[in-house]
């Protein structure tokens, strides 16, 4: 959870000093760049700056650990996804769909919110990619082989 600020990014603090339960596996940065939301696995959330807590699942029972997190473009809520695709929605982020449940060729490895903030797509290690909600499927590479499995997914 330590967090480590280069060039012209700030420092609005980390949880590298606090002995979390378990580890931060992922960040998202709010709209104007003055805060930002920690995830770890358990799906506990963190937040710095500007970034406003909207919830977590920080001591529910999960099914599979939390991957990733990604805000609404205009920062007023956040999804976070889980390795079997579970998503969990916050704030005024709206439940759009998930693979939570649905039998998958490899972990989903994180998620990212449309421009629109009307759905988001996820990816899995093996490049397959899901979309949820107002937005369109582009194509993937799940079910091919790839020479390393995918370990991020940015817009």
């Amino acid at each position: 959870g330590g967090v480590f600020s280069f060039g012209d990014a700030r420092f609005y603090g980390s949880t590298g000093g606090v002995r979390l339960v378990k580890p931060v596996v992922g960040m998202a940065a709010t709209p104007d760049g003055k805060g930002y939301w920690l995830v770890a696995s358990d799906g506990g959330v963190f937040a710095f700056g500007d970034a406003r807590f909207y919830g977590s699942t920080g001591g529910v029972a999960l099914t599979r650990p939390v991957v990733g997190l990604t805000a609404l473009p205009d920062g007023a809520g956040y999804w976070m996804v889980a390795s079997d695709g579970g998503v969990f929605a916050f704030g005024a982020a709206r439940f759009r769909g998930s693979t939570g449940g649905d039998r998958l060729a490899a972990p989903v490895i994180g998620l990212v919110a449309a421009g629109n903030g009307a759905g988001y797509w996820m990816a899995a290690a093996d490049g397959g990619v899901f979309a949820f909600g107002d937005i369109h499927f582009y194509g993937s590479a799940g079910g091919s082989p790839v020479p390393a499995p995918v370990v991020a997914i940015a817009n």
